[in-house]
């Protein structure tokens, strides 16, 4: 703390992400990275544009990339929003449509930037408690509200929200913006880009983080209505006009137009996640039903941040949360079948077992 910083600055209380370790031979399960690199057409697309032309600006406005989102999902470029990572378009989000009187709604167990955003610009929000199955209840939503917005599916508990369930959320909050945050849907769940052409107050969010194993290029989109897009561009437009750049335009694009190998290394992860659900329950674990690349679990007899550190001791990482409800629980990301292996081996060699 300093002098120098502004009463807001002090009251602030920032995301802490997960660890990213500076120590060699780690099973690495705790951040929900793809274990699979990207698609080779991307490196391709990167390297092509390592020239004399990184000099110049890139494109504000990314057209060619929302091109390619926009065939992808069938809706048209003025659909679609592009920023630096998802968690920038949310930010632009909470900022340009969530700034209104009453409060925004999100579950009490979901994504932990929400409450660091609303800190940030100044929201007002509600926690509505998930049921004790850990999973949205859309009757809890119906209630006044400034906005609503939740991963499907969900984070950290990985379960799912169906589409119909998602469109009565709609019909009940037709008042308020309703933004689905689909970090994880490619692994299992049917998109609500479906149905943003009949909800002008759906805007769904996506990165290219997880299911195209881009984490390090920084990547994220919304899609929405045109008028919802137009807010995010002004706020964009007031903030940092190229927040893409030329390399990560050219790669995001080249992972859209490779669709086959999306499909084969997203399919690579569902199988490895049925594998290590039935490896872990095998072990005595509970584990909630998982759209995600990651599974969401908890042991009967042991301690989960004691589970979490003997894991580390034999170089795997997994994540713990401290929070209220879910502190016995892992966040366990599908890894590779032989790290997801290393993974049981290891919880085997700690002395787990049913």
């Amino acid at each position: 703390m300093s002098d120098f910083w502004s009463p807001f600055v002090k009251n602030l209380v920032p995301y802490v992400p997960g660890e990213q370790p500076k120590i060699a031979n780690l099973v690495k399960l705790n951040t929900n990275e793809n274990p699979y690199g990207p698609s080779p057409q991307v490196i391709s697309a990167i390297q092509a544009e390592l020239n004399d032309s990184l000099r110049l600006y890139p494109d504000p406005d990314g057209e060619r990339l929302k091109q390619a989102i926009a065939k992808h999902y069938s809706v048209t470029a003025e659909h679609v929003f592009v920023g630096n990572g998802s968690d920038e378009v949310l930010a632009h989000i909470f900022h340009g449509l969530f700034q209104h009187e009453g409060p925004l709604l999100f579950p009490d167990i979901s994504y932990s930037f929400y409450p660091v955003y609303c800190g940030l610009y100044g929201i007002p929000f509600e926690a509505i408690p998930l049921n004790d199955e850990f999973q949205i209840q859309v009757e809890d939503y119906q209630r006044p509200n400034a906005g609503i917005i939740f991963p499907n599916p969900n984070a950290p508990t990985g379960c799912l929200l169906a589409l119909d369930a998602i469109e009565a959320l709609l019909k009940a909050n037709q008042r308020s913006v309703v933004v689905v945050d689909e970090a994880y849907i490619d692994f299992g769940g049917e998109s609500a880009i479906a149905l943003v052409n009949r909800y002008p107050n759906l805007l769904v969010t996506q990165t290219l983080s997880k299911s195209r194993s881009l984490a390090g290029l920084r990547v994220g989109l919304a899609v929405g209505h045109p008028r919802l897009i137009e807010a995010l561009e002004r706020i964009k437009n007031s903030f940092n006009s190229f927040p893409l750049d030329r390399l990560a335009l050219a790669g995001a694009t080249a992972a859209f137009e490779d669709q086959d190998y999306f499909e084969k290394t997203c399919q690579a992860v569902i199988e490895s996640r049925a594998c290590l659900v039935a490896d872990l329950q095998a072990l005595g674990f509970d584990v909630l039903p998982s759209a995600a690349n990651f599974v969401f679990a908890r042991h009967p007899h042991y301690v989960g941040e004691e589970l979490a550190a003997a894991l580390r001791e034999r170089h795997v990482l997994v994540r713990h949360f401290k929070r209220p409800r879910i502190d016995s629980f892992l966040r366990i990301t599908i890894g590779t079948p032989e790290q997801n292996a290393a993974l049981v081996a290891a919880l085997k060699d700690y002395g787990v077992h049913q």
